[in-house]
């Protein structure tokens, strides 16, 4: 195999990586290739429940034929802080709409990011309630409608407590609280129970998110992106499971750890138990077309003439790992970087210390090239080394094809036969490169998953490192790039398929890359300038190593 063969095999590796992702996207649930089979599976899957049953099982829930459209009041309570925008409805307690203040919808515009809402439409919400024989969610009368002090409340400074009232005929207090703090994208909730009757109550908090399954953001055809819902437990600390799964089998674990939520590209709902019970991660499927995933906790009972607290948490935010990492173990792995997530989750803190030092992203991707490259150097050298050598063996090469044109036995036995003699190894540079591959897809998914990115300027015309070039000037220059280093590769052999890909190939890569985030054209552009500066460096002193050598043998 020598270097040509290597790059072009190289190249189809990373081609069939992307193609496999387009295949994921095109028969991801929601899409037009696979609203037929959803809407099919989904018809022997119908319930007609907000609440979740209180049995052991997430199946004990009662079906029928009815759609289910969410019970929403005409009075919602608006919350806002320095990063939310919430409206909670009275009726239930459930968040219905939420805005990201510090995100916009697109670059460049006043309009927020919406992440919840309630549509007839789009159905994207954050439910919770009580269950359970004394549950004031699962009475056959319906929801509670809860009393509340206002309908608004504002800081961006101070603590906001939302307090929802509700009183039984037989005297027991149910208070439901939202409390929000600055800068902070999880919401506690609680529930604050008073019993003054005779009796004690039993009760189950549960937490659940629904969405319609046909609406959402699941990437584009070159940079797909994962769209559904997720969870982790005693067994796994992050587990995928897309609304297919849904359909097939519903969730049924129980679990002393864990969380639940629902992904999409940068940004995450989550319901956060309390830990250290165990509590049950269930799902199903309401309206043929409405996922829901969710955790019930276990039954709690409250003597009569006492009161207890029971407490959850709701994030409602970016895919900030950090943060995230703070609130609860693994929910910073929602941030998915894939296979490769070993690999890429140190690129990416080294990625954002540099970008702390020098206050921007495009100029720390450049940095992390560098380092890459520098680290990589000893190893790459030997690629390069091997390719300089086979370079200059070109004539005598020519001279073996010229010799024994189409005999192909013979030309291979003379080619090793010249290896041989000149210690030249046809396999050293193909390590190296493949090395490099899985850091350049860490890189991807870094560059794909990362919020932080999403419309980070870089100079001039790059205004959003996550998304593609306006005018494509980085995929040209990285195209040049690519031309200019295969000028200074070995020419393939008399093959001339394999000549024919090897001069298209920086073609091929340049259309290949015209979608490609720009953030990750900057990064190939600059490790090519760095590739080309080692190979010239190192050609430049083997050639001159090669002539001090004949001139002492003279």
């Amino acid at each position: 195999m020598n270097s040509p063969r290597t790059i072009l095999f190289i190249a189809f590796l990373v081609v069939s990586f992307f193609l496999y992702q387009n295949w994921m996207v095109e028969t991801a649930p929601g899409t037009k290739a696979n609203e037929t089979a959803t809407v099919t599976q989904s018809s022997n899957n119908t319930e007609n429940s907000d609440v979740p049953s209180s049995g052991s099982a997430a199946a004990d829930v009662p079906e029928g034929d009815q759609p289910v459209v969410s019970q929403q009041s005409e009075t919602t309570i608006r919350v806002r802080t320095d990063v939310l925008d919430v409206e909670i409805d009275t009726h239930g307690g459930d968040v219905v709409s939420t805005e990201l203040l510090k995100f916009a919808k697109d670059l460049g515009t006043e309009e927020r990011f919406e992440l919840l809402q309630n549509r007839s439409n789009s159905v994207y919400v954050a439910q919770s309630g009580l269950i359970g024989p004394d549950g004031i969610d699962a009475s056959s009368d319906g929801r509670p409608s809860y009393n509340y002090e206002k309908e608004s409340y504002q800081s961006e400074t101070d603590v906001i407590e939302v307090p929802l009232t509700y009183t039984t005929e037989s005297g027991a207090i149910y208070r439901k609280v939202f409390t929000f703090t600055p800068g902070k994208y999880n919401v506690d909730v609680r529930f604050e129970i008073e019993n003054n009757t005779a009796n004690a109550l039993n009760t189950q908090f549960y937490g659940q998110l629904k969405r319609s399954m046909g609406t959402g953001e699941s990437g584009s055809m070159i940079m797909p992106t994962y769209f559904g819902a997720a969870y982790s437990h005693d067994d796994d600390k992050f587990e995928k499971y897309d609304f297919d799964d849904m359909l097939d089998k519903k969730l049924n674990v129980t679990s002393q750890t864990g969380w639940v939520s629902m992904l999409e590209h940068y940004f995450v709902s989550a319901w956060i138990p309390e830990q250290g019970q165990p509590n049950r991660l269930f799902s199903r499927v309401a309206n043929g077309s409405q996922a829901i995933i969710g955790v019930i906790y276990p039954m709690t009972e409250i003597q009569a003439g006492s009161s207890k607290v029971i407490e959850s948490q709701l994030y409602l935010g970016p895919k900030d790992q950090d943060a995230m990492a703070q609130i609860v173990e693994h929910l910073d792995l929602t941030v998915d970087y894939g296979f490769l997530w070993w690999l890429a989750q140190p690129i990416f803190k080294l990625l954002q210390f540099l970008q702390s030092l020098v206050i921007n992203w495009g100029l720390a991707i450049i940095l992390t090239t560098v380092i890459v490259k520098a680290l990589l150097f000893p190893l790459t050298k030997a690629q390069y080394v091997s390719m300089a050598k086979m370079r200059m063996l070109q004539p005598k090469m020519t001279a073996l094809r010229e010799r024994y044109g189409d005999d192909r036995q013979k030309m291979s036995s003379a080619m090793m036969k010249l290896y041989k003699e000149e210690k030249v190894n046809p396999l050293g540079g193909c390590l190296p490169m493949l090395l490099q591959l899985p850091i350049f897809l860490a890189l991807y998914w870094v560059l794909l998953e990362s919020v932080e990115l999403r419309h980070s300027e870089f100079v001039f015309w790059i205004q959003d490192l996550s998304t593609k070039d306006p005018y494509y000037i980085l995929p040209i220059l990285m195209g040049a790039s690519m031309f200019l280093m295969q000028r200074l590769q070995p020419t393939p052999t008399a093959d001339p398929m394999q000549q024919k890909l090897f001069q298209y190939m920086p073609v091929i890569f340049t259309v290949f890359f015209l979608w490609f985030p720009s953030g990750l054209v900057l990064y190939w552009l600059v490790s090519n300038l760095i590739t080309i500066a080692q190979m010239l460096i190192i050609y430049r002193g083997l050639e001159k190593k090669g002539i001090d050598v004949r001139n002492k043998k003279k």
